[in-house]
């Protein structure tokens, strides 16, 4: 598990207020407390910054963010405050801000209100109301300051804002989980695909994630060591997680699963979080065994939160292991054709798929060859659940808009039953709402490798919201 999401909340109001109207600012502390507590759950640890309603008080919850680490900043705007004092605070913080500019409630009871004993109660009790007054001033601040500016406008209690924090939260833990994985790549790039050659140190640079480069020869040293009690335990656990097929040989089943183990012991030798891969093992016995079978395994390996994605496409597997972290699973995928007469894209991949998403149970097939790649053995049959799916795309910017040199290409459409191919590969029939050409046609004119990922659910929301926190730019093609 990743280590847990601080975050750090602060109500901003105005220190005048307080001695001129009674109870205001308790009032506008019991909101802030509500407003911890909708943030607060597992794995969130949240950090109360109380009140700031002054210079002292910004320049101290700055530097408390600092002292404690905090991921993300939400920025509450209890009453009307001046910009003055939000600059220290944001500046220290050094953190993405999301500023809650929300009422107590939907509206102001005008009755209860006209019936306050004087003026001055009336006036406190319009200051709960006045969140929205100051956050103009707040975003010009922003803006001439170079703060992007995260917004959610509306009450407590309101359905909308508990998605759009929910959106948040989940955003803001996968940017900082993106920050402490380790994303191994072993082997090298399938030779030729352009598409994929990829500069890992700006990868690095955008998402924070540390790349490390792996040995094939390791994993199959790994895998010499690997004992006939480990071999029997794990052609056990396949049948339990996969409908392996009859005609599956029994000494496949054990080479299968030989590497299996030691991919296990692998991932867990360097903290692997994804995995990225190819290798032909041309010319040493050792090295093509072990990556003619490496498919069950990786597919256990994705399952569980380890995405693997094949032919070395590093820029894919992060595309994966963000899907992941949002728990829409991800898994990797291509085009395959198109069927026209239904007005469906038939998409898939050969290796690894993920369990947790598929249509029923995974169908492990024999293949007598791994179609332009060394060796044969055994491959995963499945298709995605059907309902709506999300597709992700991490995408080298060529304009570096954001000087960070990657976007975020979502789309969102249904997987739906239907034929598939039955050739031992991943398959799922899916429906845009572009239809089958514009999709295609929209998805490409933004350049994308031609691998993605696909996940469960519609995801577009968080991915806007990650891509806001990662600095880089994002498109919605549907």
């Amino acid at each position: 598990m990743p280590q847990p999401l601080k975050v750090a909340l602060a109500g901003l109001g105005l220190e005048a207020y307080w001695p001129q109207f009674e109870g205001l600012k308790s009032n506008l502390k019991t909101y802030l407390s509500r407003i911890s507590s909708q943030l607060t759950r597992p794995n969130v640890e949240v950090i109360d910054l109380g009140l700031v309603d002054n210079i002292a008080t910004s320049r101290e919850a700055g530097r408390r963010c600092r002292r404690e680490e905090a991921d993300i900043l939400f920025l509450y705007i209890t009453t009307y405050a001046v910009s003055s004092t939000v600059l220290p605070l944001i500046q220290r913080a050094g953190i993405p801000v999301i500023v809650l500019n929300l009422q107590p409630n939907a509206a102001i009871d005008y009755a209860a209100f006209a019936k306050l004993p004087n003026r001055t109660a009336m006036t406190g009790h319009w200051l709960e109301y006045c969140s929205a007054c100051p956050v103009p001033e707040i975003a010009n601040l922003f803006a001439r300051t170079g703060i992007p500016l995260h917004q959610v406008t509306g009450y407590l209690g309101e359905p909308h804002v508990e998605t759009e924090l929910n959106s948040w939260l989940s955003a803001a833990q996968t940017a900082a989980a993106l920050r402490q994985a380790t994303i191994g790549l072993m082997g090298h790039y399938y030779s030729g695909m352009l598409d994929i050659y990829t500069d890992v140190t700006r990868l690095s640079a955008a998402f924070g994630s540390h790349i490390e480069i792996l040995e094939v020869d390791e994993l199959s040293a790994l895998r010499e060591a690997v004992d006939a009690t480990a071999i029997d335990a794990r052609v056990a656990e396949f049948h339990q997680e996969f409908d392996v097929q009859q005609d599956c040989a029994p000494h496949e089943l054990a080479r299968a699963a030989r590497t299996s183990v030691a991919l296990d012991r692998f991932a867990a030798a360097h903290d692997l979080q994804a995995l990225a891969y190819y290798y032909m093992g041309s010319g040493n016995p050792a090295n093509e065994d072990t990556m003619s079978s490496v498919i069950l395994g990786n597919s256990l390996l994705t399952a569980r939160h380890i995405p693997v994605a094949g032919e070395y496409e590093v820029k894919n597997v992060i595309a994966m292991k963000i899907l992941d972290l949002l728990g829409a699973g991800g898994s990797f995928t291509e085009y395959y054709a198109v069927d026209f007469a239904a007005d469906q894209v038939l998409m898939g991949h050969d290796g690894p798929g993920h369990t947790g998403i598929a249509e029923g149970r995974i169908k492990v097939r024999p293949l007598g060859v791994y179609h332009g790649k060394v060796g044969r053995g055994l491959s995963v049959e499945m298709s995605v659940k059907h309902g709506p799916v999300t597709l992700l795309s991490v995408v080298e910017d060529a304009g570096k808009e954001s000087g960070r040199g990657f976007k975020l290409l979502v789309a969102e459409g249904q997987s739906e039953p239907g034929p598939i191919l039955e050739i031992g590969n991943t398959n799922s029939r899916y429906r845009f709402p572009l239809g089958a050409r514009g999709f295609i046609e929209s998805w490409n004119s933004h350049g994308p490798a031609h691998h993605c990922a696909i996940g469960l659910g519609h995801r577009s929301a968080d991915l806007k919201k990650l891509a806001a926190l990662l600095q880089i730019p994002s498109i919605q093609v549907c």
